[in-house]
């Protein structure tokens, strides 16, 4: 057993060591050793009271490590209960309060302004499925206590066809003798093939993911990076000037949150003066918002910055139509390169100097896109499995798209566009919710060429409320299918190799953003439950366990330090099938809130560098001396500090309840229950562990809580 450890360890001395660091400064360190071959060795008497002293001191040292041991197990169990007693707490607030998805905030800013019609019928199907459920397993166990085991096997067809009502022994087993026969012959066949049919979609969408992490891999292996053409600015020294003319705009409606952290970045951007201006496109409605961007970008301008406000007092096409009016402004010809960044984006000051020189004399260059960081990534559940996903897109379907096809989907910011790429692919287009992916496929089809730039971040927030984050996931995916629809024509006509186009319509589309959320969602919580009720329809063990754990693993790859959370992320996509599901149906077929925009609530976090580089270049008065940089950042985060507070004064949050995902909740736990009947172990733990990740976001109790 000994080697099983030692794996990787250099062997300086046989035994097994044990460190121990000791709170007791006269405990600093401890070294336990195992018998060595000299123990067994008898010399003389004074030897073997040394070996006798020194067993009794490792004895001793011993007896202290299993103290501790001890202690801190003593530590964990003791914190279950007062975690228990926090949910337990919060579900208790959470149904007394009764807010529900279907609620409006007090700003107004509700759920998305879905169809009720839609909304209903989607939510009456789970409601039917769930009392089914229910009726089915009381149904079940009556029967398995009464010793009653009907199946495909020993069923008597004859039997139950010709035996009257009157000739059983009870009306229930007549009953339930003929729910088996419907079973077996009417329910388990179509049931079957469509369960085979969605594991055929999981297996080919597994191998997709599969040959993207060999791409990725690949590119680490070879040390695959976009270089730079000779004469380009120089990274590291900043010498061999290319500066050229380049617009930067800031979009933005109503983040009064985090108009500050943007605008500061922006503006210190080491580009020169005369070769950058910059656009800040406000779309708000409030008032206060508006006078305090305006305040801030006239106290940037008295400051020496080339900055510009725009304002809109009507929204038409929302980020789309506010980007496309400011492209018709007359100075805008005078720009060859224009840079996105959404309010909550933070460039570092040499992210210009990072993207632009890639467009030195490589004319078919159309789109630089950079990758995106998270100041707030650990600060929760939802946003550590928010990192993982959203690492996995970066780390490995843009960086591989990028390198072997030059074409990927515009992230709608932290990427710079040639002006003339946007000019011949149509301009902005307010048609879809995915602007950013409709400029990019419009551009795709005119020949233009892409790169991802996985070593260049930009820092942004992940939503940190479940409301937040589904509004954004029902828009992300919903929108795709809008574009599915309109441009599935012009990709068909287009010139371009049949390559690209199958790459445009199965892998990008249909794959990606149709085939997954529908599998997720009808295989793993409407047809496996189905089957516990339905046993003569299966589902083999390797599609509910192992080819799902091994996805999960790739996804989590490019962000190693959450491996931990591999089985939460695995059923919370799961969880968030029901979402994604609805959305692509209500984009597929124009229903519902396919065409609303809801912008995603921001909380203003900065993380620590964000403010040091806000102060690391002062202007200062002459004669003045500098600030100490301490007392700078304890100012900033105090005033940070008191706007949360007036803030939270003017505006309350809630968490809600989710219907729909409260209703699944119970309908996996049903089947859950029901499958002990049939001994699935796996499917078991599987239905159990789903339906409580179910459960506690339908409880709203995985993003933030708000007292």
């Amino acid at each position: 057993m000994a080697t099983l450890f030692n794996w990787g360890v250099k062997e300086s001395h046989r035994g097994t060591p044990v460190v121990v660091k000791m709170e007791n400064p006269n405990w600093s360190m401890v070294e336990l050793e195992g018998p060595s071959e000299e123990d067994f060795l008898i010399t003389n008497p004074s030897s073997v009271a040394a070996r006798d002293k020194r067993r009794g001191k490792n004895a001793k040292q011993l007896t202290w490590v299993l103290l501790l041991k001890a202690q801190r197990a003593a530590g964990c169990l003791t914190s279950i209960a007062p975690a228990l007693f926090t949910l337990v707490s919060a579900v208790k607030r959470r149904v007394a309060a009764g807010r529900t998805d279907a609620d409006v905030d007090n700003d107004g800013v509700g759920r998305e302004k879905e169809n009720p019609t839609v909304k209903s019928r989607f939510y009456s199907c789970i409601k039917v499925f769930l009392f089914l459920s229910v009726l089915l397993l009381c149904f079940e166990v009556a029967a398995y206590f009464k010793g009653w085991h009907f199946g495909a096997s020993n069923l008597q067809l004859g039997y139950l066809y010709w035996a009257p009502a009157f000739g059983v022994k009870d009306f229930f087993e007549w009953v339930y003798a003929r729910w088996v026969l419907i079973r077996v012959e009417y329910l388990a066949p179509p049931l079957q093939f469509l369960a085979s049919a969605c594991i055929v979609l999981f297996i080919i969408q597994s191998l997709d993911r599969l040959v993207l992490c060999l791409g990725c891999f690949w590119i680490r292996f070879k040390k695959i990076k976009p270089v730079l053409k000779e004469g380009a600015l120089d990274l590291e020294t900043g010498e061999k000037g290319f500066f050229p003319m380049v617009l930067v705009q800031i979009p933005m409606c109503n983040e009064k949150e985090v108009y500050q952290q943007s605008i500061a970045a922006v503006c210190n951007l080491d580009w020169p003066k005369s070769k950058f201006l910059i656009q800040v496109l406000d779309d708000s409605d409030d008032p206060i918002t508006v006078s305090l961007i305006k305040e801030e970008v006239q106290k940037w301008q008295q400051e020496g910055a080339n900055i510009l406000y725009r304002h809109r007092v009507i929204r038409d096409g929302y980020k789309a139509g506010n980007l496309k009016s400011a492209m018709n402004c007359s100075y805008v010809k005078d720009y060859e390169f224009v840079a996105i960044f959404d309010a909550d984006f933070q460039p570092t000051p040499d992210f210009l100097k990072k993207t632009v020189p890639h467009f030195k004399d490589n004319d078919e260059l159309g789109l630089v896109q950079a990758r995106w960081s998270f100041v707030n990534k650990d600060e929760n559940l939802l946003t550590r499995l928010q990192n993982i996903n959203l690492s996995f897109h970066f780390e490995v379907e843009q960086q591989v798209n990028s390198v072997f096809i030059n074409f990927f989907g515009f992230n709608g910011t932290a990427g710079v566009w040639r002006i003339k790429a946007l000019e011949e692919a149509g301009g902005w287009l307010e048609r879809t919710t995915v602007e950013d992916m409709d400029i990019a496929v419009r551009a795709h089809l005119h020949g233009w060429k892409f790169i991802f730039l996985n070593d260049v971040e930009c820092q942004c927030e992940l939503p940190e409320s479940y409301e937040a984050y589904r509004k954004q996931q029902h828009r992300w995916h919903s929108g795709p299918m809008q574009l599915f629809r309109l441009c599935l024509p012009d990709i068909i006509k287009a010139k371009i190799s049949v390559w690209k186009k199958f790459n445009m319509i199965f892998l990008f589309f249909l794959l990606r953003k149709l085939i997954l959320p529908f599998y997720s969602f009808t295989l793993f919580c409407i047809i496996l439950p189905m089957t516990m009720f339905v046993p003569e329809a299966e589902l083999p063990a390797w599609v509910v366990c192992y080819i799902p754990a091994t996805m999960s693993f790739l996804n989590i790859l490019p962000a190693p330090k959450a491996f931990p959370f591999i089985v939460p992320y695995l059923l919370f996509e799961n969880t968030m099938s029901v979402t994604k599901f609805n959305a692509m149906i209500s984009g597929l077929f124009q229903l519902g809130s396919a065409y609303e925009w809801v912008v995603t609530k921001k909380s203003g976090r900065s993380s620590e560098g964000d403010l040091v580089s806000m102060i690391e270049k002062p202007k200062y008065q002459r004669g003045s001396s500098e600030p100490d940089l301490d007392e700078m950042k304890e100012e900033i985060l105090r005033q940070q500090e008191e706007k949360a507070k007036k803030k939270n004064k003017k505006k309350k949050k809630h968490n809600r309840i989710y219907m729909k995902e409260l209703a699944l909740a119970f309908l996996l736990l049903t089947a859950s229950a029901r499958s002990l009947l049939s001994a699935q172990g796996i499917h078991f733990y599987f239905l159990l562990f789903q339906g409580i990740s179910f459960l506690l976001v339908g409880l709203d109790l995985i993003g933030e809580q708000v007292d």
